[in-house]
């Protein structure tokens, strides 16, 4: 992998600008934070004067339009930081409970935060591509019902783009793949390829999948696979590496 951004919780923020030093030209960094915690908004603040080109991942336990982050969409607005969310309306771990609830109602934000630009990502997110979305259901199975919000809203809004990352992602490309292919090609410019893959060698040792169907394998590998499965070749160097950099506004 030519370059990598890291997502980087605000109190990690030397071990980012470490690795930083220690690879020149392979990584960037985004800043994370809970926004209702007493300094956040100003770490945040600090951090993207001090280099980091996004805000995220924001993975709260709060609304997705809860007042402390409209304040990170506007934050990430004024300094034309995108802003990546993880929306899970449910969880298959009890203890985990949900991040950035109210997907359903997001198209508000959108249009309340026009220079905002967010990228969506995670399970409710990725599920929305089917206008039907089974309840407590993080990875949906089986043929998408045309209409869901996350390919209506892709369409719809210029500020809104998807993270193709992790299981959630990988699932959105498999449980129907002729809806994928349609997908990919009518939203080529609004997504992006992201690994989230926890295994340490590329080929799955380590790897958490939670899929049966990446058990034990590298999921960034087998994302990569897929979308060259479903794509042409221009439209693959667009999910893979052009939009992306577009988007995180990264030199080529």
């Amino acid at each position: 992998m030519a370059q990598a951004v890291l997502l980087t919780h605000l109190k990690d923020q030397d071990r980012a600008a470490e690795q930083i030093a220690r690879h020149p030209g392979r990584f960037a960094w985004f800043v994370a934070a809970d926004p209702s915690l007493p300094g956040s908004i100003a770490g945040l603040t600090q951090a993207l004067k001090d280099g980091a080109i996004g805000i995220g991942e924001m993975k709260n336990h709060t609304a997705a339009d809860a007042k402390d982050m409209r304040r990170v969409y506007d934050l990430a607005a004024d300094h034309k930081a995108p802003v990546l969310i993880h929306f899970q309306e449910s969880s298959p771990f009890a203890a985990e409970g949900t991040w950035n609830t109210g997907y359903r109602h997001f198209d508000k934000i959108l249009k309340a935060h026009k220079k905002t630009t967010f990228i969506g990502h995670a399970n409710f997110f990725w599920a929305s591509i089917s206008a039907d979305v089974p309840a407590n259901s993080e990875y949906p199975s089986g043929p998408v019902k045309l209409g869901g919000l996350t390919d209506r809203w892709l369409a719809d809004f210029p500020n809104l783009f998807g993270d193709l990352s992790a299981n959630s992602g990988h699932n959105a490309l498999t449980r129907d793949p002729s809806f994928a292919r349609s997908f990919l090609a009518r939203h080529q410019n609004k997504l992006m390829f992201g690994s989230d893959c926890s295994c340490k060698d590329g080929r799955g040792t380590g790897s958490g999948a939670l899929l049966p169907s990446l058990k034990r394998k590298c999921v960034g590998r087998e994302t990569l696979t897929r979308l060259q499965e479903l794509s042409s070749p221009d439209v693959f160097k667009k999910l893979a590496w052009s939009n992306a950099h577009g988007v995180l506004r990264l030199p080529v």
